[in-house]
């Protein structure tokens, strides 16, 4: 072999090639700087909740007392614009929906075929030949019935 190849070839744990390793996988400028804003923004967070939750111990401990003399009148209070806001919230809900039916019942029966009206049409079908086979039936059945009273009590 010649000189030559010798000085090409490494050894397999080069000293070189864990630096190389480490400054390929080192991140670039543009991901340490979203690291750093990262970094202070959720520092900052969490310093604005700690606070946050420090004040709110603090008034709840300064208002504690007034809070709880003051109770049987607040949880009236607090029924009353529940249920006045709950029913409130039910009526306009209903009225919507009232509203939506009317608006599709009307584009129905004006021909502009609203969503689902292929649906309820076949469906009214189906009610109208199911009581047409019921009503065969019936027929049938109460002729059946006739004959066999006519057999039982013949002079009935």
């Amino acid at each position: 072999m010649t000189d030559r190849q010798y000085a090409t070839t490494r050894p397999a744990f080069a000293p070189t090639s864990i630096l190389h390793k480490l400054r390929a996988h080192a991140p670039n400028s543009s991901q340490l700087v979203g690291l750093a804003t990262l970094v202070i923004s959720g520092g900052i967070l969490l310093l604005l909740s700690g606070l946050t939750l420090t004040a709110t111990v603090l008034v709840l401990i300064f208002f504690a007392p007034l809070i709880i003399i003051s109770s049987p009148i607040w949880l009236p209070i607090g029924f009353l614009i529940f249920v006045t806001i709950s029913g409130l919230l039910s009526f306009l809900g209903i009225g919507v929906a009232v509203v939506a039916a009317v608006s599709w019942i009307y584009r129905y029966f004006r021909g502009l075929h609203p969503p689902g009206s292929d649906r309820f049409d076949y469906a009214r079908t189906r009610l109208a030949d199911t009581a047409g086979h019921v009503k065969d039936y019936a027929i049938e059945y109460g002729g059946y019935l006739q004959s066999k009273v006519k057999d039982a009590a013949p002079s009935a």
